[in-house]
């Protein structure tokens, strides 16, 4: 299990990308971005935290979308090692969890290594400018796939704030889930 150690760097400019997606197109940061901003997900499909919030990932990205927020999720784990984490099973994956926001393959892992992300989940929610706001969980249920009634919606509240123009919460939470399963040399 690893945490993302630092949470906020508040201000940080999205670092651009264009990778592949499992609907047959590649997919840029403008072309991501929504007009009150964006929340970037480093995922996968093996780990155990994200297949417990992948349903609500999907519930989320549909209710930021009406805030002007998109989504997009980012897969830059080791597939040799882990090929429960390929192209092709990310496509299942996607489906099977009514993920309509895309789901980008990072092959050569620079896009995770620029965001300096370490986990999966990790979450990233940029403003309008693409300036990092927000980088915390997704919500109060640590990863549980069936959260109580009363579960902080943690990512939501934040995007609202920040797509109405207040900005990223103080206090920000960190993600927790599986490392990201980085390449060895070969």
């Amino acid at each position: 299990m690893a945490a993302t150690a630092d949470p906020v760097r508040r201000g940080m400019p999205a670092p651009d990308f264009r990778l592949p997606g499992v609907d047959g197109r590649d997919c840029s940061l403008e072309q991501a971005r929504g007009p009150r901003g964006l929340v970037v997900m480093f995922v996968c499909n093996h780990c155990p935290y994200v297949q417990a919030v992948a349903p609500r990932l999907a519930r989320e990205a549909r209710a930021l979308r009406e805030l002007g927020v998109h989504s997009v999720a980012i897969n830059s784990n080791d597939t040799v090692a882990y090929p429960e984490d390929s192209f092709d099973n990310m496509k299942e994956f996607a489906q099977r969890h009514g993920w309509d926001f895309p789901y980008l393959f990072d092959a050569s892992q620079q896009v995770a290594k620029a965001y300096g992300a370490v986990c999966t989940p990790d979450l990233f929610g940029f403003d309008a400018r693409l300036l990092l706001q927000y980088r915390g969980r997704l919500d109060s249920a640590r990863g549980l796939a069936q959260p109580a009634p009363d579960t902080r919606r943690e990512l939501y509240e934040a995007m609202r704030g920040i797509a109405e123009g207040r900005g990223g919460p103080d206090e920000q939470i960190p993600s927790i889930g599986c490392s990201i399963k980085w390449r060895e040399a070969r």
